[in-house]
């Protein structure tokens, strides 16, 4: 008997001990993740629109109707100047058809759109079309702006 009392005082010793100790917490706190990820979120959804910007351009307006598209298209863009870009990048108009075929991903049949300032020279804006078709380009459009309800 008196070896029970004796292993049950011992035992209740250690328990005493270990209920002193802290233990490291091996939780992760994911709020504070949560949150900078829902903010980066955002920053991002409103500075992605501003960074495609491309070549300032001022586009006549038509009555046309948007086109809906899936791909992004090529564009080729003849600002007020006179000067030649495919897609930003400034090219000669001698470059374009070479550019055009380096660049297109389903041959001939890539869509091409031909932006013009709306104070460019006709010419040059009909001289690009003109190279593009005569290279066997076939879906060739030009861009305009929807006119405004006066």
């Amino acid at each position: 008997m008196a070896m029970s009392v004796g292993a049950g005082g011992a035992g209740g010793g250690r328990r005493g001990r270990r209920r002193g100790r802290k233990r490291p917490m091996s939780e992760i706190n994911v709020t504070p993740l949560v949150d900078v990820m829902l903010v980066l979120l955002i920053i991002f959804m409103v500075a992605a629109p501003m960074m495609t910007v491309g070549v300032p351009i001022d586009l006549p307006e038509t009555q046309a109707q948007a086109m809906n598209s899936d791909t992004q298209p090529i564009t080729v863009s003849v600002n007020s100047d006179g000067k030649v870009y495919l897609q930003e990048t400034e090219i000669p108009i001698d470059e374009v058809v070479a550019k055009l075929e380096a660049i297109s991903k389903t041959g001939y049949n890539e869509r091409i759109y031909v932006r013009g300032d709306a104070n460019a020279d006709y010419g040059t804006v009909m001289k690009v079309m003109a190279r593009i078709s005569a290279a066997g380009f076939k879906n060739i459009g030009l861009v305009t702006l929807q006119e405004k309800d006066s």
